[in-house]
């Protein structure tokens, strides 16, 4: 080969290697871009549905504390308040706002707008100035879980159509009848004419399916026959009623509802005239005249029966909104509280304070227990048989699963010795031995990377072999160890699994103390919080454990971040 074939040959390797290397920084930079890609998806879905939670609608009502139903003892002590009737007093300003609200039934779903736990914190307001007794005070409290989701779109969408016109009111025992000289009403008509299609349209497609499923299922098909039947006949009987010439059209509550919103009351329309000019329907607040010059028509597209939230619910909520006394804030509730049945109401506080505790029993057990242990291991053991087996047996317990030490746990600290649970001494233990082995193998990491050169130059100008561990290899290894141990910490933070063993999945609804009496209060911690609140039967828990998914992946963010401070403030490169 010339020299001209070798100077080739050598280029085409010398491209080949540099074609490899573009393609591995490609693929590195791929792999981080797929990495921050889905970190950001992760991160976007969650606070999505945690957005929510951070605002709460709140009502506030002039509430008159009577003296004889605030203080029934008259003395203004703590026990005569406490016996006062403050739910009342709640229940009496919301009539106030509605007073031809009057049926017992009715009541129920209006007194549905706020929860009566909010009553206590009337009587705290009241037991720290009692000098408010007698007076009319302003209260606020958060609105119930229902009517704050559907304030915010949660409930049911929402569309408006403006009518333009006179119109008539005559109201005759609960019922309105809305008449106009022109067909104001007819676009009204079209688009329940259009539902009630969509509807038959979807009730022959469910038959057609059952009839086919009766077709393949044969003799075995005859309840799948008769559900086709049953959907058939119901759609014919919605084209029927779309196809009748000069009869009215009845809106039944599997249908979307229609709320008009006139003369500042709200009536739920049941029917609709042939010729558009007048409907009717049910008052659910009262107008405030007899005529006016135009309307609104609030369509709903959740039909009521398909809704935890009544028509007589959303049109009470629009007329608080639109008097002003319902007004959306930043939800202080969420960071103030503890846990409560009441989404609204519900708090993070009881289980960030827990996880508090919980974790400095975990830092004060782990860290110089792995510390201490990493020291000796790797500075001061022998090389034998029995140090070999302890480190295997510690790089196998890292990577047990962590129920396993939550049924250690269960079984010595509880069972055996006794311990509370549900209590965070008894959490940061479990956690402790977690997060032993995590601690111990970073540590004798960060022992391991000291130069050599620093021991055997503190041992050549006399110092003992402690010394020159604790004066000189300890300090430069800090560092590393805090990272690890920090890092450590995090991951404690997150588990769930060993703490469900130890009984930390109670409901807990008061804060524990900081005190040394809050190491052994019942407690719970932020991801049981969220395993409890994923599991709750009310929507509005939703947003609130994306908001606690939130408020602990940013406590884990800090503890990182602390952790990647303090190896770039104490780091000493060689």
């Amino acid at each position: 080969m010339n020299s001209a074939d070798s100077r080739a040959a050598v280029q085409r390797r010398l491209l080949k290697r540099y074609r490899d290397e573009a393609r591995f920084r490609a693929f590195g930079i791929a792999a981080i871009v797929f990495a921050l890609s889905m970190l950001a998806l992760l991160i976007g879905s969650i606070g999505s549905q945690a957005i929510t939670a951070f605002s709460v609608n709140e009502v506030t009502l002039p509430i008159t504390l009577e003296a004889d139903r605030v203080d029934p003892l008259g003395d203004r002590s703590a026990e005569s308040l406490r016996r006062g009737s403050y739910n009342g007093l709640i229940q009496d300003a919301l009539r106030e706002q509605f007073p031809d609200v009057t049926e017992r039934a009715d009541l129920r779903e209006l007194f549905g707008l706020y929860t009566p736990l909010v009553a206590a914190r009337l009587l705290n307001q009241v037991s720290d100035d009692p000098s408010q007794v007698g007076e009319t005070i302003d209260f606020t409290f958060p609105i119930s879980d229902h009517a704050d989701l559907y304030l915010k779109g949660a409930i049911t969408d929402r569309d408006e159509m403006t009518i333009a016109g006179p119109v008539r009111i005559s109201a005759t025992d609960g019922r309105v009848e809305l008449v106009s000289p022109q067909a104001v009403f007819a676009p009204l008509r079209d688009a329940v004419i259009e539902d009630l299609n969509e509807r038959a349209e979807t009730l022959e497609a469910r038959g057609d399916r059952y009839a086919a499923r009766s077709e393949a299922m044969g003799d075995r098909g005859a309840q799948s026959a008769g559900d086709a039947q049953a959907a058939r006949a119901e759609a014919a009987a919605l084209r029927t009623q779309t196809s009748a010439d000069g009869d009215g059209l009845t809106l039944t509550p599997r249908l979307p509802s229609r709320l008009v919103r006139i003369a500042d009351g709200y009536v739920a329309i049941d029917t609709i005239a042939a010729d558009g000019r007048s409907v009717s329907g049910r008052v659910l607040v009262a107008p405030v005249s007899e005529t006016a010059d135009g309307a609104s028509i609030l369509s709903l597209t959740i039909p009521a029966a398909d809704r935890r939230f009544s028509d007589a619910q959303i049109a009470w909520t629009e007329t608080l909104a639109a008097r002003g006394v319902v007004e959306q804030r930043f939800n202080t509730w969420l960071f103030t509280n503890a846990d409560s049945r009441e989404p609204e109401l519900a708090g993070v506080l009881g289980a960030m304070i827990g996880t508090i505790l919980t974790i400095t029993v975990t830092m004060l057990l782990a860290m110089p227990i792995g510390v201490f242990t990493a020291i000796y291991l790797e500075e001061f053991a022998p090389k034998n048989r029995l140090t070999d087996l302890i480190e295997v047996n510690i790089n196998n317990l890292a990577a047990v699963p962590s129920i396993v030490f939550g049924l250690l746990g269960l079984a010595v600290f509880i069972n055996t010795f006794g311990l509370p649970r549900s209590a965070p001494l008894v959490g940061g233990m479990v956690l402790a031995l977690m997060t032993l082995p995590t601690i111990i193998i970073s540590a004798r990491a960060a022992l391991k990377a000291v130069p050599p050169s620093i021991r055997e130059a503190a041992l050549g100008v006399g110092a003992s072999k402690t010394q020159t561990v604790f004066h000189h290899v300890l300090p430069l290894s800090a560092p590393g160890i805090l990272t690890g141990s920090i890092i450590g910490m995090a991951q404690a933070m997150g588990e769930t699994a060993p703490l469900l063993m130890i009984g930390m999945v109670a409901f807990i609804a008061d804060v524990p103390s900081m005190g040394i009496d809050g190491f052994t209060d019942p407690a719970t911690v932020m991801p049981v919080q969220i395993f409890l609140w994923s599991d709750g039967a009310e929507r509005a828990f939703e947003a609130r454990t994306a908001a606690a998914i939130i408020v602990l992946l940013g406590l884990m963010i800090t503890f990182n971040a602390l952790a990647v401070f303090l190896r770039r403030r104490f780091e000493t490169r060689w």
